[in-house]
C-alpha cells in the first residue's frame, strides 16, 4: 500500500490543472514521462516486497500470465487524464499468484482515498467494507464502459458502439469514459451498478475485478462465462443486475 501511495504522492506533485498539450508527440512523452517518473517510486518498493515476483512491464498487454507471482500496475491510471490537467485518475497495483489475483491497492491522490482487496478477505474504502448496489431493475441503473487503449481494431469499435446503444435503451443513464479502474471502483462501492469493457487488457481491469469481486459484485465476461485474462471482454455488475445486463449485452458480436 504504502509504494502504491508514495507513487500517487510524487504524480500529485506533478499534476497541473493549468496542463495544456497539443500534438500527439506531446501526448505521447508526457505519457512516458509520467510512467517513467511513477515507477521510479512505486517499482522498487513492490520488488523489495515480493522479491520472488515477476513485473509486467507492458501495462497495454493481454492474455494469461505464467505460473507464479507478478506485479501487475498501472503506473498512472488514467494517464490520458492526468497529463490534460484532469482529476480522473490515480495509481495501481494487483499481485497476481497462478493466475489469480489475490490482492489488490488503487490509491486516488487528490481525493486521498486508498480502495484495497484480499482475495477472501473483502474490498475496502479507506479500512471501511465495500458492497455493491442492490438494485435488480436496469432501468434504474447507472452504467458505464469505455475504450480500453488507443488503436483498437474496427470490430471493437463496432462492439463499443453497438454496447452504448444496447445499454441506452435499456439503463437509465450510460457513462462512457477512462479509465476502467475508477468506474470498477464505483461499483464495488455501490455508486455505480454495471461495467463492462470490449477488451482483454490486463491492467486496466485486473484491480478493479478483484475489488467488485472481493465487495461482493458479479464478474463473468459479456456473455455470462467466468471471466479470466484469456477472455475477449468483460463483465461487472451488481448481483442483482448480472443476467439482465448479459442479456443486453449478449446480442453484441
Amino acid at each position: 500500500m504504502q509504494a502504491v501511495q508514495a507513487a500517487g504522492t510524487h504524480m500529485l506533485s506533478l499534476f497541473s490543472i493549468d496542463a495544456r498539450l497539443g500534438s500527439q508527440d506531446e501526448i505521447l512523452a508526457a505519457v512516458y514521462t509520467n510512467d517513467k517518473e511513477s515507477l521510479g517510486v512505486m517499482r522498487p518498493a513492490l520488488e523489495q516486497a515480493r522479491p520472488g515476483a515477476g513485473w509486467v512491464d507492458d501495462e497495454l498487454g493481454s492474455g494469461e500470465l505464467p505460473s507464479g507471482e507478478w506485479w501487475v500496475t498501472d503506473a498512472v491510471e488514467g494517464n490520458i487524464n492526468h497529463i490534460h490537467g484532469m482529476t480522473d485518475w490515480g495509481i495501481s497495483a494487483t499481485l497476481v499468484r497462478d493466475h489469480l489475483a489475490v490482492l489488490t491497492v488503487v490509491y486516488l491522490p487528490i481525493a486521498g482515498n486508498t480502495y484495497t482487496a484480499v482475495r477472501g478477505s473483502g474490498a475496502h474504502l479507506d479500512g471501511v467494507q465495500l458492497h455493491p448496489s442492490t438494485k435488480t431493475d436496469l432501468k434504474a441503473a447507472l452504467v458505464g464502459t469505455g475504450q480500453a487503449k488507443p488503436g483498437e481494431d474496427r470490430e471493437t469499435y463496432r462492439r463499443i458502439g453497438q454496447s452504448v446503444t444496447a445499454m441506452l435503451n435499456a439503463a437509465l443513464v450510460v457513462r462512457v469514459s477512462v479509465p476502467a479502474t475508477l468506474q470498477l471502483i464505483h461499483v464495488a462501492a455501490g455508486r455505480m451498478d454495471v461495467f463492462w469493457q470490449h477488451s482483454a487488457v490486463r491492467s486496466g481491469l485486473l484491480a478493479g475485478a478483484l475489488l467488485v469481486e472481493a465487495a461482493g459484485g458479479t464478474i463473468s465476461d459479456t456473455h455470462g462465462q467466468p471471466w479470466s485474462l484469456t477472455s475477449d471482454d468483460f463483465l461487472a455488475t451488481a448481483p442483482g443486475l448480472h443476467a439482465v445486463t448479459v442479456t443486453t449485452l449478449a446480442t453484441i458480436v
